[in-house]
């Protein structure tokens, strides 16, 4: 954890001190007559890795894209470093730009190379010069281990290798917050390895990041607070060494003694 994770994480995960880069508060969202998300409050100081965890359905995904507004909350209130997610228009892309999204079917451009992918936002929505962003793009391709794929296509790479291309757009953007759906569930089991190892390095980098996984050993290598979400409800939140050694709600120990058993 890096010193400024290390003062605002907490094991209450609400009223950091200090000005948290995310900040989430009484977050409701309803799809018709069906609440999925109940009073969800949630703060992210810069430099934390929050990974969220819980059973299918309990609503670790819809909060996730709440946090860019890819998701509309029905109530409550998101803010990224200080601003409160805009509603539409050109200030959320601009805000969206602040919390790069990377999900778990990649989402790249089929009809643009490797490369393409990542120079088209930061010209189309930061403005950055053509030889700029193609200097930053292959500079970020060769972060995440790909220098040698910028001409290829994204059906030319493995999924392995389309989800670290999909890391490096979201950075191409220099977020100030990195959002994680799942990001190795569409993965075969060979591949998992390679993304994960990625998003640890960006970790020691001190890149902020919310993560959604089902990964258990990622989560106790990686993460600053365990953040453990069932029935759309925040039940518990703790450090890795704490929650995956004595989770006190007995849903998250019940949910732990499970995983750890497949």
């Amino acid at each position: 954890m890096t010193s400024t994770a290390a003062a605002h994480a907490t094991s209450s995960g609400a009223e950091n001190p200090g000005h948290p880069l995310v900040r989430i508060r009484g977050v409701d969202k309803h799809y018709g007559q069906t609440q999925v998300l109940h009073g969800i409050d949630l703060d992210v100081a810069a430099g934390e890795v929050v990974v969220i965890i819980g059973p299918s359905g309990s609503g670790k995904s819809t909060l996730c894209r709440c946090v860019n507004r890819l998701e509309t909350t029905t109530s409550g209130t998101i803010a990224i470093d200080g601003v409160p997610l805009p509603a539409e228009g050109r200030a959320l892309a601009r805000l969206r730009a602040e919390a790069g999204m990377v999900f778990q079917s990649f989402n790249l451009f089929g009809h643009l190379t490797v490369r393409r992918n990542l120079m088209l936002a930061p010209m189309k929505v930061r403005g950055v010069p053509k030889a700029e962003a193609r200097r930053r793009a292959d500079e970020l391709l060769s972060r995440v281990g790909l220098a040698d794929k910028g001409d290829a296509h994204p059906a030319q790479l493995s999924g392995g290798q389309q989800q670290r291309v999909a890391i490096a757009r979201a950075l191409a953007m220099d977020p100030k917050v990195l959002l994680f759906d799942e990001p190795t569930s569409a993965l075969d089991p060979e591949m998992v390895q390679e993304v994960l190892s990625v998003l640890a390095e960006l970790a020691a980098d001190g890149m902020t990041m919310i993560i959604v996984t089902h990964e258990m050993g990622f989560a106790q290598q990686v993460a600053d607070r365990v953040v453990f979400m069932d029935g759309g409800r925040i039940l518990e939140i703790a450090p890795p060494d704490e929650y995956f050694t004595a989770p006190k709600h007995p849903r998250a120990a019940d949910f732990l003694s499970t995983v750890l058993r497949h």
